[in-house]
């Protein structure tokens, strides 16, 4: 691959190389993440202001920005130190005032000499009914006035740097800024009627008018388009690198799955059937299958991972199932062995807590084959764990695990073809943005027999019917979560503490009867918590948010979120997926602290009137924004200075499908646009895609 296009030299140069900006106003522009030119070009203003002239003040509303051509008159210095110096002037129609503080006389009357002509741009206000113009942003001598744009970009500042300065360091910028080769499909470039990248990066720091802020404008759409391009290039580079792999063909004689489909009380739905054929197909083709399987809560996604496990078994070698946690993983193993039973498949569990005798019986079944199945914590990939012949690794919950882990796996040995599951539905535009190396198979139907689960409001001041409404639903044998939001009190927040939730519960419904887990347990003593509610043992489960992801205890029908409004839509969607699971009728109560807000309002009615999780987090995306959605930080979603994922979603669509036919047609680059992408990879600072061409 080689270094750094020379192209793009001038781009890497450190912003100090430009005049006017010193190592002070250096140090000022990293606080904004700009060091370098290219950092400068990217740094977009977020408005303009409208500097079109008129001819009197008389045409517009006090307070107003105006820009107008006026006569200099008489100067009147500060009466007393403090005091504002005024300078009179004069339109075509009538006389206003400029005015300073701590000015001093001699920089003004060199600025504006009586008597001569001056522009000023400024917003003029009304001071007990006489207009004035304070600190005006802008004074020019009439020969000047085209260095002042009709409409005026708005930067993003930081403390001490001003517009004037980033607006010169910009237009500095932009004239050592190269014409850059085309990367842009040459139809899709006519078809949107986009400009050069050149242009489009000078026209968006010198907007015409309030429209070149809309993310309609064609050159904002073209940087956002280069941005999500680059992004799906390095998902589609990282895709080809683990297909690339050898993989191998396992195809399924069906025996083993005609078995467990005998066992279940129900017919698998047509969206699990689809979605097993495209598994099967993958598995069956010699190239490595890097698939997601997306299923809103309760869509099943389990029973379509273990016939894929079985289509693994009847080709002769071995399936894995990796949960994040110990308590999902011993729940897959629990729920899983009745069906591996009916098919005559031996299944093995394997943590971190395996010991001695036991564990080196599991190791040895896994290693000669005995095992078809393993089911377990990241344990399983461990060096000293070695499968006889491993052909899928299926991964539950797919958040805790980047592009950067489903590739080491895919390096991981026998390279298996790999299945993730998550829970989590997402929006069209955000699962192309973190999974978009993965071909995605969608379960949209729940199962026969999942009864909805009734929503309610309800007010914190009438917790004392719920705890009532509580006590009579233990006594009939019913099991409940309780779920609280945060572990410890904060001064700040007067959210109640999980623990003391806990003592008032217990004091209300008895000894015995309530448990507790959170975030600061042990882990076995909340393994031990959530064995006891799952035996029964325990009729309620205090809980915070550690119980969103997968637990499944089919007589819990009931869930109560207290202040739910602090809560994300998909959290809450999550949460309320844990009751339902069972022949009862189940219900979840929101407890709220009036008043809510219009924001909260809205998510917790649109929770209470839908449960179709895709259309849930079409709604979260578009009320909090992407990176809230999953939480950037820890999600891998990538952090887009121009592209937005909501604006630009149907941009991500179009770019995933560029990128995989550029790479189909041209995989090593080294077409004109293939060596055009190269240079945007470089640009937009893709290196781990850069690594792949370089391994390629």
């Amino acid at each position: 691959m080689g270094g750094r296009p020379e192209i793009l030299y001038p781009l890497f140069a450190p912003a100090e190389t430009l005049e006017g900006v010193g190592p002070r106003t250096a140090r000022l522009f990293a606080a904004l993440e700009v060091t370098r030119l290219r950092d400068l070009l990217f740094l977009l203003p977020t408005a303009g202001q409208d500097r079109r002239r008129v001819d009197s003040i008389r045409e517009v509303t006090p307070p107003a920005l105006v820009t107008l051509e006026v006569t200099v008159g008489q100067h009147r210095p500060p009466r007393r130190p403090s005091g504002p110096y005024r300078v009179q002037v004069a339109d075509a129609a009538t006389e206003f005032f400029l005015v300073w503080f701590h000015a001093r006389g001699e920089a003004l009357q060199r600025l504006l000499p009586t008597g001569q002509r001056r522009l000023v741009s400024g917003r003029l206000e009304l001071f007990d009914g006489i207009a004035q113009i304070v600190h005006p942003d802008h004074v020019l001598r009439p020969e000047e006035a085209a260095a002042l744009p009709a409409f005026e970009p708005v930067y993003p500042l930081t403390a001490g740097l001003g517009q004037k300065q980033v607006a010169r360091a910009v237009a500095g910028a932009l004239a050592r800024t190269p014409d850059l080769p085309e990367w842009v499909d040459g139809p899709l470039l006519a078809r949107e009627g986009w400009p050069a990248w050149r242009s489009a990066v000078a026209a968006a720091h010198r907007p015409e008018g309030p429209q070149a802020f809309a993310p309609s404008d064609p050159a904002r759409r073209r940087l956002a388009y280069d941005e999500l391009l680059a992004h799906q290039l390095t998902l589609a580079l990282a895709r080809s690198a683990i297909r690339r792999g050898k993989g191998r063909a396992s195809r399924g004689s069906g025996v083993l799955q005609a078995r467990v489909l005998a066992a279940l009380p129900y017919r698998p739905t047509a969206a699990q059937l689809r979605a097993l054929a495209e598994i099967a197909a993958d598995m069956a083709s010699d190239l490595r299958m890097n698939r997601l399987l997306q299923g809103d809560v309760g869509a099943g996604k389990t029973l379509v991972a273990l016939l894929a496990l079985l289509i693994a078994v009847e080709a002769g070698g071995q399936g894995a199932l990796m949960a994040p946690t110990e308590i999902l993983a011993r729940q897959h193993a629990d729920s899983l062995a009745p069906l591996a039973a009916a098919a005559g498949v031996r299944m093995e569990l394997l943590t971190g807590r395996d010991k001695g005798a036991e564990r080196a019986a599991k190791l040895s079944a896994l290693a000669d084959g005995r095992a078809g199945i393993a089911v377990g914590t990241h344990a399983l990939f461990q060096r000293e764990v070695a499968f006889a012949d491993l052909r899928l690794a299926v991964i539950d919950e797919q958040h805790r695990f980047g592009v950067a882990q489903r590739m080491e796996l895919a390096e991981k040995g026998q390279a298996p073809d790999v299945l993730v599951m998550t829970a989590t539905p997402i929006p069209r535009s955000l699962a192309l943005a973190q999974y978009g190396d993965m071909d995605v198979s969608v379960l949209d139907e729940k199962p026969p027999g999942r009864r909805p689960v009734q929503t309610r409001l309800v007010s914190i001041e009438r917790l004392a019917e719920v705890v009532a409404h509580l006590a009579r639903a233990v006594a009939d044998g019913r099991q409940a979560y309780w779920v609280c939001p945060l572990v410890e009190e904060s001064e700040t927040v007067d959210l109640t503490a999980a623990g003391e939730r806990f003592a008032a519960l217990r004091a209300a419904l008895g000894e015995g009867v309530v448990g507790l887990v959170h975030g600061q347990l042990p882990g076995p003593e909340k393994d031990a918590a959530m064995a006891d509610f799952v035996a029964g043992r325990t009729r309620v489960l205090v809980a915070t948010t550690v119980i969103e992801v997968g637990v499944n205890v089919p007589r819990a029908s009931i869930m109560v979120i207290e202040r739910a409004e602090h809560f994300g839509l998909a959290q809450l969607h999550q949460l309320r997926g844990r009751v339902g699971r069972g022949a009862e009728a189940s219900t979840c109560l929101l407890l709220y602290a009036p008043p809510l807000g219009a924001a909260a309002r809205r998510r917790l009615t649109l929770l209470r009137d839908s449960d179709d999780g895709f259309r849930i987090a079409e709604e979260d995306l578009a009320m909090r924004g992407a990176g809230d959605l999953i939480g950037t930080a820890q999600s891998g979603l990538p952090r887009f200075r121009v592209a937005d994922l909501e604006r630009h979603a149907g941009l991500m669509a179009i770019a995933q499908t560029d990128a995989r036919r550029l790479l189909a047609d041209d995989p090593g680059l080294v077409s004109a646009r293939g060596r055009a992408a190269r240079v945007l990879l470089w640009l937009t600072e893709q290196d781990r895609a850069i690594r792949l061409i370089g391994v390629g």
